[in-house]
């Protein structure tokens, strides 16, 4: 399929090599500089793209999904950090019938981890010398913190208690694409559960997944949905 991309940072990029090995052409890209203020995202830019994947920054998402979708273009939202402007972008997407799909990750084994923390936190839950917790450490140059994946896992820790003050602890340092933990800690001993990203390629794979599960769709989906139904 034809895409563009929004954003074209490291993951940007990394996105364009692995839609290349699966057959599909980007026809647009815009960095942050050429789309300060939503400018690039034009017709006469855009008239090709089928979806559009946005790997931008927290600040532009609903901007950018409002052109997008202004135009009936899908997209696949990869930024965190926007949950704040969450049922204004859904909006957006149901007033205009397009379709998008949005993560904190877009890494199919932290999905999985997810669902794997659910388990763990409804099992731990029952056994209250055991007190859970988060640590996340990414690299220097991420924005958000705790991270958007950290903040999910917190998400399914507290349903899982009936509680609101799961501790995070996050770190920003090197060229670290992305380290996730979650504990269980008890007098007797700890259980940790790590998920490692060893690149930038995971997300990259994940997006494109959910750009080809879009196509042609519409509404309004978490990832977790396109991957599990």
């Amino acid at each position: 399929m034809n895409l563009a991309l929004i954003g074209y940072g490291k993951m940007g990029r990394m996105v364009e090599q692995v839609a290349a090995t699966r057959g599909h052409r980007v026809v647009f890209c815009a960095d942050l500089e050429d789309n300060e203020d939503g400018q690039a995202l034009t017709r006469e830019n855009l008239g090709e793209a089928e979806v559009a994947i946005e790997f931008s920054v927290p600040g532009a998402v609903a901007r950018n999904v409002e052109r997008l979708t202004a135009l009936g273009i899908n997209v696949v939202v990869g930024t965190t950090g926007w949950m704040k402007d969450l049922e204004r972008v859904r909006k957006m997407v149901g007033e205009r019938g397009t379709g998008l799909v949005y993560s904190s990750n877009f890494s199919i084994g932290v999905n999985i981890f997810f669902r794997l923390m659910e388990a763990a936190a409804e099992t731990f839950r029952d056994y209250s010398a055991y007190d859970p917790w988060i640590y996340e450490i990414h690299h220097r140059a991420k924005v958000d913190a705790p991270s958007g994946t950290a903040l999910k896992l917190k998400q399914i820790l507290e349903k899982a208690y009936g509680r609101n003050d799961i501790s995070v602890a996050s770190s920003r340092a090197g060229a670290i694409p992305g380290i996730h933990t979650v504990g269980f800690d008890s007098e007797a001993d700890t259980l940790t559960f790590t998920h490692t990203a060893r690149s930038r390629q995971g997300f990259a794979v994940g997006a494109l997944h959910a750009a080809e599960w879009v196509r042609g769709k519409k509404g309004f989906y978490e990832f977790s949905e396109v991957l599990f139904g």
